[in-house]
């Protein structure tokens, strides 16, 4: 299954640089060929099915033994509760979902997702150089929190002026510690929402659900290639770093339950000090999970 999973990845990769090769020889003159665009559009096709083509995991036998872990920390019931109330609400809105078994931990996830700094970091290239302007607003809710922050597109090229304005206020939620929310606004009173969830199904992988909610009115069956596509994209973006940041945290597990106190007391100063800034969200999750976890702050000083 491993190797099956590799070689599908290693396709993946191959499809999206063939895709941009194309496009990028195809626009080099400034317009766009009948040819040069059944060729595109051939490639786009061939791609869809080689994602359809994703390995499954296969059935297991028989239950196998929750493992020992050195922190405990399933979902409960009312978290559960809390994100599927939330989809329900969407539901009518829905256009996509994506599901994914990745081997790297939980925690490793949702850093990721809670840091603003990684949408021009991590996804610079799928963003197109995206920059995060400014921190407009932070709210504590019971379980999470709300992030409103100013993004804006940096290059008159960017395609994503076909979705949104320039500058435009985009919405963090964390809902529950499996659940984070990412509103962004575009034209008028449309929106695009996508809904991340990470459920640990071990201490070193979890299943990672994306699903997409709009009330564009755009031709569906034109613009669910086009989600599936971009959020397949950041998914390949995040992988590399997803790997790093594992192996930054694995240390934590050689350390004893002294050096872990003093370590995570330091820590908890850091947080402290950073606020109001673009880690504040995460900084919550820390503070009303923190107790739970295992590693959860060595995440916060984890760098690309």
């Amino acid at each position: 299954m491993q190797l099956k999973r590799a070689i599908w990845l290693i396709g993946i990769l191959a499809w999206i640089f063939s895709f941009s090769d194309r496009g990028i020889a195809a626009f080099k003159d400034g317009y766009l060929s009948l040819t040069e665009g059944l060729v595109l559009l051939a490639i786009f096709v061939l791609f869809l099915s080689w994602v359809s083509l994703k390995p499954q995991p296969q059935p297991q036998p028989q239950k196998v033994a929750p493992p020992k872990l050195p922190f405990s920390f399933y979902p409960a019931q009312n978290h559960l509760a809390a994100a599927q109330a939330r989809m329900d609400e969407l539901q009518p809105y829905h256009l996509i979902s994506q599901s994914y078994l990745l081997p790297y931990p939980y925690l490793a996830q949702i850093y990721h997702l809670l840091n603003l700094k990684h949408l021009e970091t991590i996804h610079s290239f799928s963003l197109n150089n995206l920059k995060v302007v400014k921190v407009s607003s932070l709210e504590k809710t019971e379980q999470g929190g709300i992030v409103t922050f100013q993004t804006m597109l940096d290059s008159p090229l960017n395609i994503l002026r076909i979705w949104r304005e320039t500058i435009a206020e985009v919405k963090l939620t964390l809902h529950t510690p499996y659940t984070v929310e990412l509103g962004i606004p575009v034209y008028g009173d449309k929106i695009i929402i996508v809904l991340f969830n990470a459920i640990p199904l071990s201490g070193t992988e979890h299943q990672f659900c994306v699903d997409i909610y709009s009330n564009l009115n755009w031709y569906k069956p034109a613009l669910k290639p086009i989600l599936h596509f971009a959020s397949l994209l950041t998914l390949i973006e995040d992988l590399p770093y997803l790997e790093a940041l594992t192996r930054k945290v694995q240390h934590l597990s050689q350390l004893d339950r002294v050096q872990l106190d003093k370590y995570l007391d330091k820590q908890l100063d850091k947080l402290d000090k950073t606020i109001n800034h673009e880690m504040w969200l995460f900084n919550r999750f820390i503070g009303l999970y923190g107790a739970n976890l295992w590693g959860g702050l060595e995440l916060a000083e984890a760098t690309t």
